[in-house]
């Protein structure tokens, strides 16, 4: 297998290692010490940290600019990069300066609409969707082209990835889209984060049957909840998200509900550690960045791999 970008994530799932990856929110503000304090607090305990793309639709740091202090650090980024804010002229723009800056993981994302975050009347872009988007760095990459057919100098060395919501109605048709953003060029998935783990092995059943866990890395989503109240909004306000109701009593029902959420989090991993096709965890602490050192410890997931650049070649 021939690598595609040299990124150490790449390295490890290349080499069959189970990967760790996390999600580091850039702050509302101008500050590199908010990037920076986070990919020290993960290094050790993550792969790879995701560099959110103005999440929910709120405006925060560039993800470009994050993924360049994380990387100051010595922290591999994932560059997440959303279709609402950017054309196409825009997009390979700052494909070709991320590539520049040593910036080797990229997420294509949709976005959250304009309409949930600080600038609902924004005007969304959306020149191409996330399919596209996939395809366009695919393309980039693969046949050194832009969109128009103009040639790239250089290489465009890059791991793609995309994201997978196994709970989305209709339930039978979220592998079918699976399928296409493989086809599309992902090389590796990060799932919407599982609480209702029957119906994500339902759903991994139907992956493998199709053949498609051997043609993509799949890393599954979990979120480490801090309250009742945030497991009842999820349930309630995050479309495509299964919180089953007994998760929702466990949380209420506790002395201290961050650490049941905690607890509830391990659980989930360890499910999800024994499912066949299932290549790493992407854990998204939202504003809780701090419990995902010990939440990796107490999962078994320590110590990190260490692989050779010529791991998968």
């Amino acid at each position: 297998m021939i690598m595609k970008s040299g990124s150490n994530l790449e390295k490890i799932l290349s080499s069959g290692q189970f990967s760790v990856t996390a999600e580091c929110g850039p702050p509302k503000g101008t500050s590199a010490k908010v990037i920076q304090r986070k990919g020290e607090l993960l290094k050790s305990h993550c792969d790879a940290l995701n560099v959110t793309d103005n999440q929910t639709a709120i405006v925060r740091l560039s993800s470009l600019s994050g993924s360049v202090i994380l990387k100051q650090v010595d922290v591999e980024p994932v560059m997440q990069m959303v279709v609402r804010d950017r054309n196409r002229l825009a997009i390979q723009s700052d494909i070709l300066g991320a590539v520049a800056l040593g910036i080797r993981n990229v997420l294509c994302l949709s976005g959250d609409h304009q309409k949930f975050g600080n600038h609902p009347t924004a005007k969304g872009v959306y020149d191409i969707d996330s399919m596209q988007l996939l395809q366009t760095l695919k393309h980039m990459r693969d046949e050194k082209k832009f969109l128009s057919g103009d040639d790239i100098s250089g290489e465009v060395p890059l791991f793609l990835g995309a994201a997978a919501n196994p709970f989305a109605d209709p339930f039978e048709f979220r592998v079918t889209r699976l399928a296409k953003k493989i086809k599309a060029g992902a090389d590796f998935i990060q799932t919407q984060a599982i609480f209702d783990a029957p119906k994500f092995i339902r759903w991994m059943d139907m992956v493998r049957d199709r053949g498609l866990d051997q043609k993509v890395h799949i890393l599954a989503g979990v979120i480490p909840v801090k309250s009742v109240g945030m497991a009842r909004y999820m349930r309630n306000n995050v479309s495509g998200l299964s919180v089953p109701e007994k998760l929702i009593d466990r949380m209420a029902d506790a002395k201290d509900a961050k650490e049941e959420g905690v607890k509830i989090c391990l659980e989930i991993i360890e499910q999800i550690k024994e499912i066949k096709g299932i290549h790493g965890v992407h854990i998204m602490a939202v504003a809780w960045e701090d419990i995902v050192p010990g939440i990796v410890e107490k999962a078994g997931l320590m110590p990190r791999p260490v692989v050779s650049d010529q791991a998968g070649i």
